[in-house]
Order: C-alpha cells, then structure tokens, then sequence
C-alpha cells in the first residue's frame, strides 16, 4: 500500500516513541562489576552455553544472537565477562573467572516447569508462573490449574503421575511475585485465578521449608487438591466463601472457624489476637521471635499433610501453594517457624530486583540524536559530515524529481535503487585510488 512521505515520518516517530517506552534504561554498564544480585537474566541460546547474561550484555553484546528470557533471578552474576563464554563481553573489558556461586537450574538448558519441556513463544497457549522460592516457571495446567489444552502433548512426567501437565509462559507479573493472569488465547479462567493470589511456591520447594507446610491449606495459603483420581480438582485454604464455580474446602475445625480472617487466631491466644501489641509481636524479630513465645499459626490442614508425607504419590495433589496478599504479615514467629523464614528473607520482606538506570537519550528523537552525535565530531570531520550529507540530500531531491513530475509512487525498490547505486560508485572510487 503506497504512503505518502509524511505518513512515512509520522510512522517512524511512533516508532522510536514505542521503542522508548520499551527500552527506558541505559544498556552501557555490565552488572558483572556489582557481584551476585537479582536481576533480570538472559540465556543466549547462539553462544549455547548454559549460562546467563545481564539486560546491558544482552543489548551490547549479544544483540545479534538468539536469547530467551528468563526473567529475574536471585543472586546471579553476569556471566557474560567470564570465561564460560566465548563471546568476549563488549562491555566489561577484562575476563572473569568462571562465577562459581551462580546456580544453573534447568531453565538456563532452555525447559521450564516440573514438565522439563522447552518454551515455544509461538505456539504457546497457556500462562505459566513463577515460583517464589527456586524462581522456576510452571504452566497452570501442571499446577492443575486447568485442564492441558488439546493442541499440547503429554509430558512424561505428567504421563507417570497421572497429574494434568501443560503449556507454557507469562512472564512478567506487576511485583516480581509471580501472579498468573488468565491467558488469552480463547481458554477457560484457570480455577484460581491471577487477581486471587501474590506469590506462588511450587511443591518442591514448599515441602523444604518448614513453615511452608506448616501453613499449606490454611486460610490464604491455597491449594489445589482432590479427593481420589475420579473426583476434579478443587481450592482449600481459600478466605472467600465457598461459590459453585471454584469449590473452597477447609478441612480442619479451628482452620474452619477463621476461614473469612487475615490471619487466624491462635487457640491459645484467642483474648489478645487483635491487639495492636500482639500484631507487632508477631510480625517483629522481637520478644516474640524467641523460642518461649507461644506457637501462632493456624491448625494444620490434614489434607496438605497426607499430601507431604507421601510426595512419591501425587494422586491427590503436588502440594503447590498460592498465598493471598499481604501473606508476609501473617507468619508466626515462634522459635518453630522463625528459622525457615530467616533463611529465606524473601518470606519476610518483598526483594529488590536490579534495573539498568534511566537513559537520559531515550525520549530523544534520531535527529536530535544524530545533532548530538555530530557536535562530539572534530571540527573538520563535522564539517565533512555535513558536506556529505548535503550532497545526498541533493542527489536524492535530483532522483525523485522525475516521480514527482510525471505524478508516480516511489516505491521501496525504487529508494533501495537509489541507494545501491551510491554503495557502487563509492566502490568504484576506491578501487580507483
């Protein structure tokens, strides 16, 4: 379709205006420099090396090479000014030695989830989430979600355990926690949906972390469960009532009778649970946090504790987590439960992920870009610059007169003619030198 020149420019500056938004930051210092932090990591998969590079290396250093991303991860040094490269790094000069405390799960061989399969943009249809603690991406029909879409086949894993296996990625959620938003590709809500909870924390890592499973199925830690291979999967631990659509079960009475609270209150605390005192109590590394104060978190769930005590049998559930918002607020922290907390201190505070700075330039338009660049120039080369181009500017206005007179649409051959030409006179005058 033939467009005229200043649809053309108009067309160029939403570009440049998209890339801005896209691209605010300054992508000219590797993190290597900054040692282990979290931040956003890149595999790249033309080097085809099992390690991760930072946002800055992957614009600078690898913009030509075929990258997947894996979203943020929790200490990770850049790899790409290390030996374990090939590609020498464009950004930090000197090579590293290898980062030994890196951790390289299976995400940096490129597969994802409990399925172990690869991540296909292009035909992916599910969302899939992120877990908290190992930071792995799960699809919502492993997390038995929702049913495995039709167009996906059977993961082994999925196959051996009877558990409904699925597809694939969202990255991003709002806060680094991982939410997962309902896909768009014409499938059903998943059975609890993205607005419905903060963080996810799959079964794996919730079944190493004593407080976890202290909590697991009681109010505003979700799971999914069911009752026998015949029945379908259903929430408990929910702090809404129960509706036809997304059946909540709480199977344990003193869980029952706080089902619609924050936070539940203690048997042995019932009197003083909503005082001012008490919150702070519980939510300091204070008094409370000694091994004297007395236990605060809810009954156990017996339905999430058969479910830990025979992780070889998933039948009736994997033993994933959802926590509501604000769930960092309702921990216990008695000399018990304190300890698998402070050795994971993303359960106790919300973690900083790193982000390259602004960059100053990126709302500045290409001419305004090339002015810049052209008053760094020396004189005498700015001053050649400006010759050169003037001389196409006129050779170009010599070209397209003819178009212009006999009323005819210049087209992409037509400027790319233009341009080809200049290319073979060029070459000729330097093989003429």
């Amino acid at each position: 379709m033939a467009s005229s020149l200043t649809e053309l420019i108009a067309s160029q500056d939403d570009l440049v205006a998209e890339a801005a938004l896209a691209l605010p930051h300054s992508f000219s210092h590797c993190t290597y420099s900054l040692g282990s932090l979290r931040q956003a990591v890149y595999l790249c998969l033309t080097c085809a090396s099992p390690r991760g590079i930072c946002s800055a290396c992957s614009i600078a250093c690898h913009t030509d090479h075929e990258q997947l991303e894996l979203f943020p991860k929790r200490n990770f040094r850049c790899d790409c000014p290390t030996t374990a490269l090939s590609h020498a790094c464009t950004l930090h000069k000197t090579p590293e030695d290898v980062n030994e405390r890196n951790s390289y799960g299976q995400n940096f061989r490129g597969l994802f989830c409990r399925c172990g399969r690869p991540y296909d943009p292009r035909t992916e249809r599910e969302t899939m989430i992120q877990c908290l603690a190992c930071e792995d991406w799960f699809h919502e029909s492993c997390l038995n979600l929702r049913e495995r879409p039709s167009s996906r086949e059977s993961s082994p894993a999925a196959e051996a355990s009877t558990i409904q296996a699925s597809d694939e990625v969202n990255g991003a959620n709002e806060d680094d926690d991982a939410a997962s938003e309902a896909s768009s590709s014409g499938l059903p809500p998943p059975l609890i949906q993205g607005s419905e909870y903060e963080s996810f924390v799959c079964g794996s890592c919730v079944s190493g972390i004593h407080t976890l499973k202290r909590y697991a199925g009681t109010p505003g830690v979700m799971m999914v469960v069911r009752d026998d291979l015949s029945s379908d999967w259903k929430v408990i631990g929910g702090t809404s009532a129960p509706d036809g659509d997304n059946p909540v079960e709480v199977l344990d009475e003193a869980v029952a009778t706080n089902a619609g609270t924050k936070r539940p209150r203690s048997p042995s605390a019932t009197a003083d649970a909503n005082s001012p005192e008490s919150k702070r109590a519980r939510a300091s590394p204070g008094p409370a946090s000694s091994s004297a104060a007395p236990c605060l978190a809810p009954s156990l769930n017996m339905i999430a504790c058969k479910i830990f005590t025979s992780r070889d049998d998933v039948t009736l559930g994997a033993g994933d987590i959802f926590l509501t918002e604000e769930w960092r607020n309702r921990w216990c922290h008695c000399g018990s439960c304190r300890p698998s907390l402070e050795s994971r201190p993303f359960l106790l505070q919300e973690e900083e992920t790193y982000e390259p700075p602004e960059d100053p330039d990126s709302s500045l338009s290409l001419e305004e870009l090339g002015m810049r660049a052209l008053q760094r120039l020396p004189r005498d080369r700015a001053i050649d610059g400006i010759h050169a181009f003037n001389n196409m500017r006129d050779e170009l206005v010599q070209y397209l007169r003819p178009f212009a007179q006999e009323g005819k649409v210049v087209g992409e051959t037509d400027v790319r003619a233009f341009f080809e030409a200049k290319l073979e006179a060029a070459r000729l005058a330097r093989r003429d030198r």
